[in-house]
């Protein structure tokens, strides 16, 4: 499908969709517990959707109300019946390898195009390390992925070049037979990691963290039943956050809080920082627009994806933006740093691309076809650039913002913004 983007001015007050992080989060370690969870406010979302469909292959029992219960199954997982589809979902796809790693028998892990050409091979490496049996079927270190536990436990070692590999280890290893040490080399997104703590230690679980370099968990554990409330994706707010800033524009974002160990809500001191007035109230976030942008260097290494739409915001600040230190943003799904250079130089963006970033400097976007890549980010990220352009902007799969954010659209126009979709 194709989004129609205008010039806008916004105004009004819109909540953000629930944390896709921490509701995958909830579901896989609601499957791991014993006994009853309730996930209250989930993110419905495609994303969320395909981790519910993997935790009910491993036998948990869902129901997916205004609150969704989970059925959890004490460690004890089945050996899925058929071949696991994890489609655009790279966090579920990681996080449940870890988790097919506590099931006996087989299980095979597959995904859309371009999940299958995310990396896994740092993943299937420590797996084996702790016991597991782990391969690619192409011999490529990607999906189609192959697994038979039980894991064992022992030390073994995984890159950081994304915090999924990790947290997926940290969640699997408590069930282990035995304790493990996890060695981290050059880790990336350590919010995320931090994010991933959070539930060990609600969930009462023992490790000890010796500065992100080396985790020792105790072996022999289990998760209990919970109750918890997804608060709202800062990564989603961050479109809102730029467009606001941007347009010139007053609104008031809700559903967050300041309390989440999300590494995005970090967009709020940089924005900032860089000129924008941006408040957090009692009753939501308030952005003042209206303001002129300084020119920054950016280490975006903890909150990679909010690239995409500083990187729209770069080409209207004063000067030359640099956004650096983010080589993961390389393997989301897609290449972002290579597809918003690509896209935002389409409508006249003076931009370089450096290996782990991109440079940009001011510039007057005007409105043309782009392509979303069919990747959810993108998409948004372009909608906020054509918010800004002259003339009209036209987004090819837009579509792609169901992934996370199926109510993007919506919600924008209800704040004024001049888009429509189009079957086209």
């Amino acid at each position: 499908m194709k989004l129609v983007v205008k010039r806008s001015h916004l105004k009004g007050e819109v909540r953000i969709p629930s944390s896709k992080s921490q509701t995958i989060r909830a579901l896989i370690i609601g499957t791991l517990a014993d006994g009853e969870s309730e996930i209250k406010n989930p993110l419905e979302s495609s994303d969320a959707f395909a981790c519910v469909k993997m935790c009910r292959a491993f036998g948990a029992k869902i129901e997916m109300k205004k609150n969704w219960i989970v059925k959890g199954l004490g460690g004890k997982l089945e050996i899925p019946k058929n071949i696991i589809d994890i489609r655009n979902s790279g966090t579920s796809c990681r996080l449940g390898l870890g988790m097919a790693s506590l099931c006996s028998g087989h299980t095979v892990f597959t995904g859309d195009e371009q999940t299958r050409q995310r990396p896994m091979q740092p993943l299937i490496d420590a797996l084996n390390n702790l016991g597991a049996s782990v391969f690619s079927t192409q011999s490529n270190g990607r999906l189609p992925v192959v697994i038979q536990g039980r894991l064992k436990g022992g030390n073994t070692e995984v890159e950081g070049v994304t915090s999924q590999f990790l947290s997926s280890l940290l969640i699997a290893s408590p069930l282990a037979k035995r304790d493990s040490k996890i060695t981290v080399l050059n880790l990336n997104e350590k919010p995320y990691v931090e994010m991933t703590l959070s539930w060990l230690d609600k969930m009462g679980i023992e490790y000890k963290n010796k500065d992100f370099k080396e985790f020792k968990i105790k072996g022999g554990q289990s998760y209990r039943a919970f109750q918890e409330e997804i608060s709202g994706d800062f990564s989603s707010a961050t479109f809102f956050f730029c467009a606001g800033v941007l347009t010139g524009s007053d609104i008031l974002v809700t559903g967050l809080s300041m309390d989440d160990s999300q590494g995005d809500k970090n967009v709020i001191p940089l924005l900032n920082d860089i000129g924008a007035k941006i408040d957090a109230k009692p009753d939501g976030i308030e952005i003042k627009g209206g303001t002129k942008l300084k020119s920054r260097e950016i280490d975006l290494n903890s909150m990679p994806d909010a690239l995409p739409a500083l990187a729209v915001l770069a080409c209207f600040a004063e000067g030359e933006t640099v956004l650096k230190n983010v080589p993961q943003a390389r393997i989301k799904e897609t290449d972002r740093i290579a597809v918003m250079k690509m896209e935002l130089e389409k409508m006249g963006a003076d931009i370089e691309e450096m290996p782990d970033g991109l440079r940009i400097k001011n510039s007057r976007l005007k409105g043309t076809k782009v392509d979303g890549h069919s990747d959810h980010r993108v998409v948004m990220s372009l909608a906020v650039a054509g918010m800004m352009a002259e003339g009209v902007t036209e987004i090819s799969t837009a579509e792609a913002v169901n992934i996370t954010f199926p109510d993007f659209i919506k919600l924008m126009k209800s704040l004024g913004a001049d888009m429509s979709l189009t079957g086209d």
